[in-house]
């Protein structure tokens, strides 16, 4: 995450699962606030119990059962309707997506189609990501030419940087560092309250 600008310190990880991003993040000391975002209540709950197995500080992380897409919307377009402590300052924010990478092809072709991969296509999750910048993890065989159409247009030259992690000298994945369109916000800044667990949208 070496690409994200320092001032960028708050992190939303959109597909927490059992919290092994999440709980990586907050301990490399880098993000004063992290959201983790779980659908799934029952991995939800393993997140949170590896959390304190990893001795994670509970003020660092926010956990919210819901579906990170429905949290985005109303993150831009009716923030009043969140709780208080999820009205996050977007101009410091990085959206983190680990998305699930099912599809025809994934596994044997050797350029994978971003806009076939299940359930969430890449155009569906810049759509819902490109007002803050954000990272997508993607297979390492991610067709580089889709991700380079994302460039944001007449941005003073902001770039998209992609990085290959490796293990044992082969490719495991990629990652992709996708600048947003928004530069300024008016949403309230919030942090976690020390008494809640976890935060519903309903």
């Amino acid at each position: 995450m070496s690409s994200i600008e320092l001032s960028k310190d708050i992190l939303v990880d959109v597909f927490a699962g059992a919290g092994g991003n999440t709980i990586a993040f907050a301990l490399s000391q880098r993000w004063k606030h992290i959201i983790a975002i779980e659908r799934d209540p029952s991995t939800l709950a393993c997140a949170q119990n590896n959390a304190e197995l990893y001795e994670v500080d509970p003020s660092l992380i926010t956990w919210i059962h819901a579906d990170s897409f429905e949290y985005l919307a109303l993150l831009h377009e009716q923030p009043e309707q969140l709780h208080p402590d999820l009205r996050i300052d977007m101009s410091r924010t990085v959206v983190f997506a680990s998305p699930p990478w099912g599809g025809p092809g994934y596994r044997t072709d050797e350029v994978f189609d971003l806009s076939k991969m299940q359930p969430y296509t890449l155009d569906m999750l810049n759509s819902a990501y490109r007002k803050m910048d954000h990272v997508l993890f993607l297979p390492r065989t991610s067709d580089i030419r889709q991700i380079a159409k994302l460039v944001p247009g007449g941005d003073g030259g902001r770039r998209i940087d992609v990085v290959q992690y490796c293990m044992e000298g082969a490719s495991k994945a990629m990652a992709a560092y996708i600048p947003g369109k928004l530069q300024t916000c008016d949403s309230e800044e919030g942090y976690a309250s020390e008494d809640q667990d976890v935060i519903l949208l309903s």
